[in-house]
Parts: structure tokens; sequence; C-alpha cells
């Protein structure tokens, strides 16, 4: 396929790495030349020859958000006879942007990898950013079928796992498992900033599984905020509900006594988490499996992680999830090896023999 990458930054990029790798022609655009250039010398694609009259299949616009509906609406009308989809991480503004220009929706088709990395622009692009993970298309009613067609075809050349959504119910999805996320992880490395340097050394694994995402790039998370301040307000506002719940509650415990429901509304809380973490897909999208962590002592040395690996390849067993936490001024780490349970009393015996220090 003739594809054209409109934005070379880290999707943009990405982009045009796997469909280069795929044998499509990728042609790439960017406001900044340099990024444009810097693309190309990594792979990504072509840049246009001088007087070429591009014919692209389809336009990826790969924009930063707030200005991701008039690049849109330009290739539209710069290319009438190809497709348009963009990446952006919000669907609903874009769309009402398109109507009101009165733009042709037949050949557009909205889209949204769901894949990223915390680092940003066209030398941290990967080809395989996007293998196995969803990428949501949201066709509206003037959506063509060819060009919904297209733009899975290049979705999943891509590598990625098709996922169809009307744009309003991508936008209240995303407010749950995306955006809400990001500022709760926000707000809770917030509250690390002015704590002192003793308190800091003592976060563990569960502050850094908590945080890992904070460290985002603030101009583009407040531009996919405000495009989806409608959905994440709604979360939000529940979510508060229910902070709001447990503070009273502790106000109450503090205060001393024995106040009725204050300890069961914590327990609910905690409950209620547990039921939603049970939702979130396990391994290739399947349904969530309960695994047994074995925990193994890793010396802090070269080679120590890979000799793990390798024993507990040679053992037989299959690693379903794993988790490094290192120890506080411990010249060791803790290794958290998830498998299934049926798997996980032999290999502790089998690392135990090999002279692997466990952990509980």
């Amino acid at each position: 396929m003739r594809v054209h990458v409109v934005g070379t930054g880290l999707i943009g990029a990405s982009i045009g790495l796997a469909l280069t790798r795929h044998g499509d022609d990728v042609t790439l655009e960017d406001a900044v030349p340099t990024h444009a250039a810097l693309a190309r010398d990594l792979g990504a694609g072509r840049l246009p020859s001088d007087g070429e009259e591009l014919s692209p299949d389809l336009v990826v616009v790969a924009a930063p958000p707030d200005v991701t509906a008039g690049c849109v609406l330009d290739a539209l009308r710069r290319w009438p006879a190809a497709a348009v989809t963009d990446v952006a991480s919000v669907k609903g503004a874009v769309l009402a942007s398109l109507r009101a220009a009165g733009a042709d929706l037949g050949r557009y088709c909205g889209s949204h990898p769901m894949a990223g990395r915390e680092r940003s622009g066209a030398v941290s692009g990967r080809h395989d950013l996007f293998d196995g993970r969803a990428w949501v298309v949201t066709p509206t009613d003037e959506t063509l079928p060819e060009v919904l067609d297209l733009v899975t075809a290049v979705a999943t050349a891509a590598g990625a796992a098709v996922r169809r959504l009307p744009p309003d119910a991508h936008d209240r999805a995303v407010a749950a498992v995306s955006h809400v996320p990001q500022l709760a992880a926000s707000l809770v490395a917030a509250r690390l900033e002015d704590l002192d340097e003793p308190a800091v050394a003592l976060a563990g694994q569960g502050l850094r599984d908590v945080t890992r995402i904070a460290a985002s790039d603030p101009h583009l998370w407040t531009q996919i905020l405000a495009g989806n301040a409608g959905a994440v307000r709604a979360v939000l506002a529940d979510l508060a509900d229910d902070l709001t719940a447990v503070v009273d509650s502790l106000a109450a415990l503090e205060a001393g006594g024995d106040p009725v429901g204050a300890r069961g509304t914590l327990a609910r809380t905690i409950a209620a988490g547990n039921a939603g973490h049970a939702r979130i897909p396990g391994k290739h999208g399947a349904a969530p499996t309960a695994y047994t962590t074995v925990r193994v002592l890793i010396p802090d040395e070269p080679g120590q992680l890979g000799r793990l690996f390798a024993d507990v390849g040679e053992i037989g067993t299959n690693i379903e999830e794993f988790h490094l936490d290192h120890g506080l001024g411990q010249p060791f780490g803790l290794a958290e090896v998830d498998v299934v349970p049926s798997a996980a009393a032999g290999l502790a015996e089998a690392l135990a023999d090999r002279g692997w220090r466990l952990h509980g």
C-alpha cells in the first residue's frame, strides 16, 4: 500500500517503521522538516522527491491532539481520492471539528493504537511498538466500507489487534483505562515532591508500579485531557465520591471510638479494587488467570538475571509474568516469577536444588 504519514513523532515514526518492514511504500511529512528527515534516516519511510505528486491510498495523521482535526481536514482536501485516519487518543472532539467544517466523512475513519512509551520523538520509535496491542478503529455512519477495511488492514499490518468502537464509546473507555490512570499516577507521584529523603528511600515496587506512567509529557497530556474533558470528568467524579467516603471513614477512625461502618467502607474499597483488577485481560487478551509467585533472591551481579532465566528454561517452566524489586541498601534483588499454580512447587524445588535462595 501507499501510506503517507503526517507527523513523525513516536507513533508516526513507529507506524512508518512497521509498515516499511511490511513492504508498504511509506512517505513522511512533518511540520518540522528535521523531524521528518530523522524519521527517514531511522528507516520509517522516505521523503517525497521534489515535484513528486503523491497519490496515497491512506493518509495517517499522527499529529498532536490539538491540531489533529486541522491536519485531517487538510489531508482530505489535498488528496481527494485517499482514505484518511488519525491516531489521536481522543476521537469525539476531532470528529466534531470535522463535521463543523463540512469534511468528507465518507473517506475518514478515526483510529487509536493503544501503545506508547514514556519517551517521545522519532528516535524512540519501534517497528514492534504495536505488536499484539489493541488498535481501536472508530468508524461513523458515514465511513465508507472500503475506508474502514483499509484502516483495519494497515493496523493489522503494523502487528496490532484491531477493535471497533463508536467514537463516543472509545472516549468513555479510554477515560477509564488510560486517562484517569495517568492522572492518578501523577497525583500520587506529586505527593513525593516535598517528602524528605529518608521517607522517599523507603519506596518499593508498589510505588514504582503505581507511578510508572507519571513521567509523561505534561504538554501532550494537557491536550489529551482537555480533548476528552467530559468523559474524564465523569470518571473522576465517581472516583472523588469514593475517595471522599474513604477520607470520612479515616477521619472517624482517627477521632477514636468505634465508628460503625468505617472499617466496612475501607474493606469494600479494597475488595472493589480486587474485583476490578481481576477484569484486566491476561496474556494474549485472554481472560485473567490467577498465577502463583515464586520469589527468588538474585545477587546484584552481572549475568545473574540471565542465569535465572536460563535455569527456569532448563527446568521447563513457562514464565507468565515477571517483576524485579531491588532490596533497600542491599546487594541483591527480589525476583517475582509468576507461573501457573500447578508448576510453582516443582519450580521452587528445582531452583533451590540449583543453589538459588528462595524468599517466603
